[in-house]
């Protein structure tokens, strides 16, 4: 297949575009220079004969979140996608299939989602969300949508992780609150084999949880990732503190959510790492999926 990948050099592009190149797919990459192109070369190179377009445009989401940074966080998903969605309606040769990004933060911490719940949170990130699955909805006329709201991403040295991790090694890794915030994580692997799933399966469509077939916690998880360097977890941070460090952008820590795969596990996608603890064994003990 012809495929343009946008945020190929981003944590998940990058190990995406390294499957999707061991499968033989044709890739056009795209950068952040890409988007100043005219309209009209901008679908010429990116769009018009494209068999699929995959969205991962956005700046990072983890970082202090100032006025000004919040406007960066909307305005490079929303106007990224917006132009990426006009040009899909204007081309000669439109793809057959767009598949855009988005994040489980969408959903409020009051029950387990699957893709039907209309449960969403009152925040920032939820209405980042919720208007980034707009845009890219418009073009559902011209090409099958799919929308992968994806969960918290494992991989040793990246994401998460690579942040969360070096405490614990040292026995001073610390839940956060009372531990009871949800936490919906996936696996990279899985994550990228999900990309490939929904790719060659055009009976999917809309709405896709990104996550793992179990949901856990904060304290479940930290007691996890603790028990991975033989540490446990005595700690406790309070939210507070966090929120006084990180701005608005600490609800990325303090408040969760717990999504289920429904529609993935409907049609028959097999994951590699069902739990928590096999999928951190995996990581941090080479072992391999289970």
């Amino acid at each position: 297949m012809k495929i343009a990948l946008f945020g190929a050099s981003g944590f998940i592009g990058t190990h995406l575009k390294m499957a999707l190149r061991s499968h033989d797919h044709e890739l056009t990459l795209a950068n952040r220079d890409g988007f100043k192109k005219s309209d009209t070369d901008f679908c010429a190179d990116f769009i018009n004969g494209q068999d699929v377009v995959i969205n991962l445009s956005g700046a990072p989401i983890s970082r202090k979140w100032s006025e000004p940074y919040k406007k960066e966080l909307y305005d490079s998903r929303i106007e990224t996608t917006r132009k990426i969605v006009k040009a899909i309606q204007n081309a000669p040769e439109p793809p057959k299939c767009l598949v855009n990004a988005s994040a489980v933060g969408i959903y409020d911490d009051k029950t387990k989602h699957s893709e039907e719940s209309q449960g969403f949170a009152d925040t920032f990130l939820a209405k980042l969300c919720q208007d980034w699955e707009a845009e890219a909805m418009k073009t559902n006329t011209a090409c099958r949508v799919v929308i992968l709201r994806i969960g918290v991403v494992l991989s040793k040295d990246e994401g998460v992780l690579e942040k969360m991790a070096p405490p614990f090694k040292k026995g001073i890794g610390a839940r956060i609150g009372n531990g009871e915030q949800g936490v919906s994580w996936i696996h990279i692997d899985d994550l990228v084999e999900i990309f490939l799933f929904v790719i060659d399966h055009p009976e999917i469509v809309g709405i896709v949880n990104a996550v793992g077939v179990y949901p856990t916690d904060n304290y479940n998880f930290s007691d996890s990732l603790g028990r991975m360097f033989g540490q446990p977890v005595y700690f406790s941070i309070p939210k507070f503190l966090l929120k006084f460090i990180f701005g608005e952008g600490s609800m990325l820590l303090t408040e969760g959510q717990k999504a289920v795969p429904e529609k993935l596990l409907k049609n028959g996608f097999q994951f590699q790492y069902i739990s928590i603890d096999k999928a951190l064994t995996a990581i941090y003990r080479e072992q391999g999926p289970t």
